[in-house]
C-alpha cells in the first residue's frame, strides 16, 4: 500500500490505464475525461499523437516507437503545494529511464526544471496542465514524452533515444516501469508534505550544479553559475557579486 491522493493509503490497482492506438494528445483526452467527471488515477497512452504538445505551445514529435503517457489526478494537493509537483514528477521519471538503460551506460540527469538527459541529450519531454472543472475539482495533468526508438531530426537541444543509448526496451516494457515509479513517488511527495525528499532526490539526479549556465527567459538571458534550487524548486542563479537571480521558468543551455 502506498500513500496518494486525498492522504490516504492506495494500492497499484485504484490506478487504471487505458491504451489508445491513435490520439490527438494524451493530456487533451486526460482532460476531456476529467470534464465527464472520471475520477482521476488514470493513465491514458497512445501508440501516436497527431496534436502532441510541449511546453509553451511547441509541437511534440509523436510518431509510434515512443512512449506518449499522460496521468490523470484529481485533486493531487492543496494549490499552495503544487509547485513542487513538476520536480517530483521528473524524478519518477528519472528513475523508469534509468531501470532500462544499460549498466554502464551513459548518464542520465535531470535538466531543470524536468527534462530527462542521456549524456546530456534531451530524451524526454514532460508537460503538466491543470483545469477547474465544473463541479468544483481540479483537474491536474502528467504529460510524458519518451524517445525510445525515433527521435525529431530538429530540435532546440541536442536530443537522443533509449535505443540510440543502448537500451532495448518497447513502450509498454517502459510504461510498466513508469507507472510503479510514478506512484512510489507520489508517494514520497504525499500531496506536497514530503517536498524536502523530493529536492534531495532531484538534486541527487541534477545536471549541472555548480557550473556556468544561460537561462533564457521571455524578454532576456541571464548567465551564471547554477546554485541549485530553492524549497519551491525555483533555479538559483548566482551572477557574481553576491547576487542570486531565483527563476521560476525558463529555458537553461550548459557552457
Amino acid at each position: 500500500m502506498i500513500g496518494l491522493q486525498g492522504g490516504g493509503r492506495v494500492s497499484l490497482d485504484d490506478f487504471r490505464h487505458v491504451a489508445l492506438n491513435e490520439v490527438g494528445s494524451t493530456n487533451s483526452e486526460c482532460l476531456e475525461r476529467a470534464r465527464e467527471g472520471d475520477r482521476g488515477n488514470l493513465w491514458i497512452t497512445a501508440a501516436r499523437q497527431t496534436g502532441g504538445r510541449g511546453r509553451r505551445g511547441r509541437a511534440w514529435f509523436s510518431e509510434p516507437g515512443n512512449l506518449y503517457a499522460s496521468l490523470l489526478l484529481i485533486e493531487p494537493a492543496p494549490v499552495e503545494l503544487l509547485h513542487s509537483l513538476p520536480l517530483a514528477v521528473a524524478v519518477a521519471v528519472h528513475r523508469a529511464i534509468r531501470q532500462v538503460m544499460p549498466l554502464a551506460g551513459a548518464p542520465v540527469e535531470i535538466k531543470w526544471p524536468n527534462d530527462i538527459l542521456i549524456d546530456g541529450k534531451k530524451t524526454c519531454g514532460i508537460l503538466l496542465e491543470g483545469e477547474s472543472l465544473a463541479d468544483g475539482r481540479r483537474a491536474l495533468v502528467i504529460g510524458c514524452g519518451i524517445n525510445i526508438a525515433v527521435m525529431p531530426d530538429e530540435a532546440l537541444y541536442p536530443v537522443t533515444s533509449l535505443r540510440n543509448e543502448g537500451a532495448s526496451v518497447s513502450p509498454d516494457e517502459l510504461f510498466a516501469h513508469l507507472f510503479l515509479t510514478m506512484a512510489e513517488t507520489l508517494s514520497v511527495w504525499d500531496r506536497g508534505r514530503g517536498v524536502a525528499h523530493i529536492i534531495d532526490q532531484w538534486r541527487a539526479a541534477a545536471r549541472g550544479i555548480g557550473e556556468t549556465i544561460t537561462v533564457n527567459l521571455p524578454d532576456r538571458s541571464l548567465s551564471g553559475r547554477f546554485a541549485g534550487i530553492d524549497r519551491d524548486g525555483r533555479l538559483m542563479l548566482d551572477t557574481g557579486s553576491n547576487t542570486m537571480q531565483t527563476i521560476a521558468a525558463g529555458d537553461v543551455f550548459f557552457g
